[in-house]
């Protein structure tokens, strides 16, 4: 119980916060001393201090993962979770989902890296501007944008342009469609593979390619 003794315990090793007195798990000295140093621990924080912003901004900004550990109320709170996705974005999985619905949050989580885009709410996942941000980060967010945007020409152009057998995860309609099934197989060669079997065989088509391909 002893506050002197807890303190120098936690800063060598934030663990041992687990096995304080409760009323030291509610000493915010004690609890923002072991989250500074390994952000997890606020698990073991009382919940007065779960609910607390300074801590809970604290481990966030040492470990994004802490937002897991959080109250309800701060994961629901813009501040926190900003800071959390622009240093981890996967943190936006554990967020509100008032939060995964917000343009401006999801689309620092895309920037911070595009495959958060799957913990995103329906409603930005096939919301252009955020899909083409994850896109051209990079194209593999592709398989979590919503099925109405696969159909989507310019998206689709914009990752079959970075890599071209991300054309596997494009709308049947755009593996029929001669510009970007180009585009396509013009970044790699392979990507044919997942073009409509109509074009596959189509000659004409074919002919194309081989000349693209002296060409280049």
């Amino acid at each position: 119980k002893d506050k002197e003794v807890v303190l120098a315990a936690v800063q060598r090793n934030a663990g041992t916060l687990k096995y304080a007195d409760r009323t030291l798990r509610k000493d915010k000295e004690v609890v923002l001393a072991a989250v500074q140093q390994t952000a997890w621990t606020l698990k073991h924080a009382d919940k007065t201090l779960r609910k607390d912003k300074e801590v809970v901004l604290a481990a966030v900004q040492r470990n994004s993962s802490a937002l897991k550990y959080s109250d309800d109320t701060l994961r629901k709170d813009k501040e926190v979770v900003l800071a959390a996705v622009q240093r981890n974005a996967s943190a936006l999985k554990h967020a509100d989902e008032t939060l995964r619905k917000d343009k401006e949050v999801v689309l620092a989580a895309v920037q911070q890296d595009a495959l958060s885009l799957q913990y995103a709410d329906e409603t930005l996942r096939r919301d252009k501007e955020v899909v083409l941000a994850a896109v051209q980060r990079d194209l593999l967010s592709l398989q979590h944008v919503h099925k109405t945007l696969r159909e989507d020409k310019e998206v689709v152009l914009v990752a079959v342009r970075l890599y071209g057998p991300a054309l596997v995860w494009a709308h049947e309609n755009l593996r029929k469609d001669k510009e970007v099934v180009l585009a396509a197989v013009k970044q790699l060669g392979c990507a044919l593979t997942f073009a409509d079997e109509t074009l596959r065989k189509d000659q004409e088509f074919l002919a194309v390619l081989d000349n693209t391909r002296t060409a280049v």
